[in-house]
């Protein structure tokens, strides 16, 4: 397949990501060990575990799971409604199922690449939808400006990865209305949903709300499961459901079993697990707010609603991607620059919910007075 490189997933083989000491840009918050995870299970799930047989699972996800899968939904999200599936698996199969060559779509930029990049090798032509670059507010009265036909498609992700950025109420309905007035599909990437550091500002999942919203979510971003590779797609629109499902006959055909079992385990102790990842994140916030005002005007000020990642700026000469790589050789730490979103102004992305952050944060302080940067 003649397809660009996935330029972050490319820096991270490149730069070693899983050997490195310190991971600066990590998107996923703290990972609980198998051990902590199966003695926070339940009886049920703890006996489905023990019991587990290693074939082939439900081509649509576990029963079991989809029920709890729904149970983060309104009533409109049935588990008929649910596609368990691999987050990136997600995206591609509903890019395909949407999607032909030619059709019109508009993408909120800068994003992870996958959103837009697998349309555009399909031949989609792609509107820029990029929010101010200070506020990082997405304005939805842009959106007709960027319409270049008959619009079939609008993609987001918010929470936002990278910014934090998040909409209130009245712009989400805005944009529900804009593609309701268009008759076009959303997608909508909610992998750091109930990460809100103010649940009142927690929105609808589009899947929810939009007769023609597909939502993808997972156990990655915010409950620290990236290994399980389990997420989900949600969708109420019957027709296009359907091809989802008969979509992931082409890919995975199923999900892994024990994955499942311990997605299940995971999502039945949510609150307990997303309430000790919040705190995480706070206490890490706060951490790089206080490393930023004690070296006044070196970064720009980020405040995210949400979310683990904020995207500051570099106020310096000096280019954002050199200095990652030089803290990546001198101390085995990993920054991501801004450059692999396919987004410039000398930003990189802070990862903040890792328990190590301090002393990461630390060693980049070393690395900056080293530099003679502060």
């Amino acid at each position: 397949m003649n397809i660009r490189p996935f330029a972050l997933e490319r820096y991270f083989d490149e730069q070693e990501e899983l050997s490195a000491q310190y991971l600066l840009s990590a998107s996923d918050p703290e990972t609980l060990r198998m051990d902590a995870l199966l003695a926070l299970a339940d009886e049920e799930s703890f006996r489905l575990w023990r019991n587990l047989s290693l074939g082939y699972t439900e081509s649509q996800g576990h029963l079991l799971l989809r029920k709890e899968v729904s149970n983060l939904y309104n009533d409109a999200i049935t588990p008929e409604k649910v596609l368990v599936c691999t987050p990136e698996e997600g995206i591609f199969i509903a890019m395909h199922a949407l999607l032909n060559p030619g059709d019109d779509m508009i993408v909120a930029s800068p994003c992870y690449q996958s959103l837009y990049e697998i349309a555009r090798y399909m031949g989609c032509t792609i509107g820029w939808w990029v929010p101010n670059p200070v506020t990082w507010r997405f304005n939805p009265g842009e959106l007709p400006l960027l319409k270049q036909g008959t619009l079939k498609l609008l993609v987001f992700n918010f929470p936002h990865n990278p910014t934090g950025a998040l909409p209130s109420r009245r712009e989400f309905d805005e944009i529900i209305m804009f593609a309701r007035k268009n008759d076009a599909y959303i997608f909508s990437d909610e992998m750091y949903r109930f990460l809100e550091y103010d649940p009142s500002k927690r929105l609808p999942s589009v899947s929810e709300v939009y007769e023609k919203g597909i939502s993808l979510c997972g156990m990655s971003k915010i409950f620290g499961f990236p290994g399980l590779r389990i997420g989900w797609l949600t969708a109420q629109d019957k027709v296009v459901f359907q091809r989802l499902v008969r979509f992931k006959d082409y890919t995975t055909i199923c999900s892994s079993a024990p994955s499942e079992i311990l997605a299940l385990m995971g999502l039945r102790k949510r609150d307990l697990i997303v309430r000790h990842n919040l705190e995480i994140i706070e206490k890490n916030l706060n951490r790089w707010h206080e490393f930023c005002r004690i070296r006044p005007g070196l970064f720009s000020e980020e405040n995210p609603a949400a979310g683990t990642v904020i995207f500051p700026r570099l106020n310096s000469d000096i280019s954002i991607d050199e200095l990652c790589a030089d803290l990546h050789r001198t101390k085995n730490a990993l920054l991501v620059p801004a450059s692999k979103f396919h987004w410039g102004g000398n930003r990189f992305r802070i990862g903040l919910g890792r328990i190590n952050f301090p002393e990461a944060l630390a060693v980049f302080e070393e690395f900056l007075r080293e530099r003679q940067m502060i």
